[in-house]
């Protein structure tokens, strides 16, 4: 008898041990992993003001796109018009001094319903702004470029921009974008702009391209 309930006892021991070993761990979030890798790449236009003039800042980004939802990728934006400099914050004398804004850093960006025909997402960028000055002189040919129309002392900064988008679905493989965001400098010295010359709210058009 004795070694009847022996054997059963270590029978029974051996189911509960192997079905304890076979269960997972519980845990408080759940990840699904990743069931669909895509990516993408958008060219935008941003509308907005720097110094209190008028700025246009084309931009480009892209990445990588997991599961219809999470975009993990690099971006890079910089300004195109004539931004003009106050006389006493001018670096070099010139004919037609102006800034030069851009910025550079990881983008992310998370989708809300993605497969929908109309949907929205919000993004956020993380990385590198700087500044500085040249002469924008409307020259008749490369011949007269001169590197002393450019001022060498860039200055660099932190910078972050989240935004916000709504998202047409036009194509499997295209859509349309239009948004606002925020750009916020940190610590920008020199050039005479301060944070608050360089932060403003930003208005874009995106297009983007990619498997969605």
């Amino acid at each position: 008898m004795k070694k009847t309930l022996f054997y059963l006892t270590i029978f029974f021991c051996g189911i509960f041990s192997s079905e304890a070993f076979a269960q997972e761990n519980q845990t408080i979030f759940k990840s699904s992993g990743i069931r669909r890798s895509g990516g993408y790449a958008a060219i935008s236009n941003k509308f907005t003001k720097i110094n209190g003039h008028y700025a246009n800042m084309p931009e480009i980004y892209g990445g990588w796109f997991v599961n219809q939802r999470f975009l993990l990728g690099v971006a890079a934006a910089a300004t195109t018009n004539y931004i003009p400099v106050p006389f006493d914050a001018q670096n070099f004398p010139g004919n037609k001094v102006t800034y030069q804004y851009g910025q550079v850093g990881l983008m992310t960006e998370y989708v809300v319903a993605s497969t929908k025909r109309v949907h929205f997402n919000v993004n956020l960028m993380t990385g590198t702004g700087f500044s500085m000055q040249y002469d924008r002189r409307e020259l008749d040919d490369w011949d007269d470029f001169d590197w002393d129309d450019y001022d060498e002392d860039a200055k660099f900064f932190f910078v972050m921009e989240p935004g916000v988008q709504v998202e047409f679905n036009l194509l499997k493989w295209m859509r349309f974008s239009p948004g606002v965001s925020y750009r916020k400098a940190f610590n920008a010295r020199g050039n005479g702009l301060s944070d608050s010359d360089l932060s403003n709210i930003s208005y874009n058009l995106t297009l983007k391209f990619g498997r969605f």
